[in-house]
């Protein structure tokens, strides 16, 4: 194992004298609204592109299974596969007292570690509609300053931001 020495090191002049914005290297990310959203799924691309929305998305969602039955749940990992039958969204279900009569054979049977998370084939999936609420959106940085500074302008004092209460 090798070790940075001090040489190789930046100064802290170099630090003092850099420009914060020429330091920013990724742009940020913006988010949609997909709550209420149902995607279309007529491709593979169409499928593999709406379920990495549904990992990104902060909320539930309702999929149809090509069984005809529904899991509603949070998407907490995916695992891409060469093919739709190999790559599998794991859920945590909203009601768990369902799952083993909603999901076909294919998502019981990667199930074995808990009764509470299941996979989903990919190849299992025939719709997806972000249902539940984006816990997270409106909740930026940027949204929770704006609400001081507006508390501020209305002439308020011991302005006191407090978290929204969880469901």
């Amino acid at each position: 194992m090798s070790a940075t020495s001090q040489a190789d090191r930046p100064s802290q002049a170099a630090f003092a004298a850099a420009n914060p914005d020429a330091l920013e290297v990724a742009p940020g990310a913006e988010h949609q609204r997909l709550e209420g959203s149902v995607p279309e799924l007529a491709t593979e691309e169409d499928l593999r592109a709406a379920l990495e929305k549904a990992f990104d998305y902060r909320g539930d969602v309702t999929m149809t299974l090509k069984n005809g039955s529904k899991v509603e749940g949070y998407i907490f990992d995916r695992r891409n596969g060469a093919t739709l039958r190999d790559s599998f969204v794991r859920v945590i279900p909203v009601d768990t007292s369902v799952v083993a009569d909603n999901v076909g054979r294919s998502a019981v049977a990667h199930n074995k570690v808990s009764s509470q998370k299941l996979s989903i084939a990919y190849s299992d999936i025939a719709a997806l509609a972000f249902t539940g609420r984006d816990t997270a959106a409106g909740k930026s940085w940027e949204a929770w300053v704006r609400k001081y500074w507006e508390k501020k302008a209305a002439g308020e004092k011991a302005i006191a931001l407090q978290p929204d209460k969880l469901e």
